[in-house]
């Protein structure tokens, strides 16, 4: 716990500094390794076309493409299936080292490497990380169920029956399935979906009643849903300060945080082992959240060539005003940093992983030992 408490610290110190450290990176490298022109560069992502990792894939192509030596054509590809680790799989077997094929994961990739699902044939130390974006999470609800709750006090909720679309008991979104058990509601999991812009397709046509999305796919899709008074916000999943407290995720300052939520509802408490585990797998699965990864078999200069490229984009004059539009407000890291956001979604605390193991034996019959 002790060794994971530091990585945590080290990585949150980072993640605070992450943009002047990529614009000093960027100022300081030596240039790139291989030239990619007349090439196609394949961005292959383990989901559907209609959810977040979509959406970050989709925002990072071009820039990419006009960043990388000889301006090759970044397409992005789609690999659905098993919650992302068929793709994750297929990329294990990859052995491609010229710089055409990149794969981009989400934190439905890291937790069930982190909690040993048996479908699991990849390893994530054997990829080469060079970039890692944080994001965050928001639940939201029809406008009628929002009603039943009394402020930030969720225990009017806990008589509905909630359904939602979900990829699996062992993706991100057990940050979800547990935060809302945890308020004391039952919401039924329909498991099975590609990607979370399913779930959302889901409630959009009455089929569920509940549903979260990451930022991105919030931002662009469900945003103007909330304009158009179908939808309202219940809570974001938070964000960390340089302390490692949950606090109001800075996109969405003026939504509660999970933690706000369970601190106003009786059922819910922010200590204890239930807590510490949600609060590991948040920090797991948000604050590094979706990666992109070269194969191993990768060269050096390959490597220092994507490197250098990820901090030419995030180094723009407009990146800024780009990500926040698209992606919102998170920290967009490479190098040194990106290797400490990519160790803070790789590992928990062998006690909360304990905990969540037996909470999905008891929860969902799903069985991983």
């Amino acid at each position: 716990m002790t060794d994971f408490l530091n990585l945590r610290q080290t990585a949150q110190a980072v993640l605070l500094g992450t943009a002047a450290m990529a614009m000093a990176t960027a100022a300081s490298a030596d240039g790139h390794g291989i030239d990619l022109t007349g090439e196609t560069v394949e961005f292959v992502i383990p989901f559907s076309e209609s959810g977040g990792s979509a959406r970050w894939a989709n925002f990072y192509a071009p820039l990419l493409s006009e960043a990388l030596p000889g301006n090759p054509v970044v397409v992005v590809r789609y690999r659905p299936g098993a919650g992302s680790t068929a793709g994750a799989n297929w990329f294990q077997e990859q052995g491609t080292d010229d710089g055409t094929l990149i794969f981009g994961t989400s934190g439905s990739t890291q937790f069930p490497y982190l909690l040993g699902d048996p479908r699991v044939r990849y390893e994530y130390n054997d990829w080469q990380v060079v970039l890692a974006s944080g994001t965050g999470g928001v639940a939201y609800l029809p406008p009628d169920l929002a009603g039943m709750m009394d402020g930030l006090d969720a225990t009017g909720l806990q008589g509905t029956d909630f359904i939602w679309g979900s990829q699996g008991a062992t993706r991100l979104d057990l940050v979800a399935n547990l935060a809302w058990e945890m308020l004391g509601m039952n919401v039924e999991p329909v498991f099975g979906i590609e990607g979370r812009g399913d779930g959302r397709l889901m409630f959009e046509r009455g089929e569920a009643n509940i549903d979260y999305q990451t930022s991105s796919a919030y931002l662009r899709s469900v945003t103007p849903m909330v304009e158009g008074g179908l939808v309202v916000p219940m809570m974001s999943w938070g964000a960390l300060d340089g302390a490692g407290n949950i606090v109001r995720d800075p996109t969405f300052p003026d939504m509660p945080s999970f933690k706000e939520v369970c601190e106003a509802t009786p059922a819910c408490a922010t200590e204890g082992a239930q807590w510490d585990a949600w609060k590991a797998f948040f920090i797991a699965g948000f604050p590094a959240q979706k990666m992109v990864f070269l194969p191993g078999s990768a060269s050096a200069d390959v490597v220092a060539t994507y490197a250098q490229a990820f901090d030419d984009v995030i180094a723009r004059p407009d990146f800024d005003e780009l990500a926040a539009a698209t992606l919102g407000v998170y920290p967009q890291m490479t190098r040194d940093a990106g290797q400490a956001a990519f160790k803070l979604g790789t590992q928990v605390p062998q006690e909360a992983r304990d905990y969540v193991v037996n909470w999905l034996q008891e929860s969902y019959g799903v069985t991983l030992e």
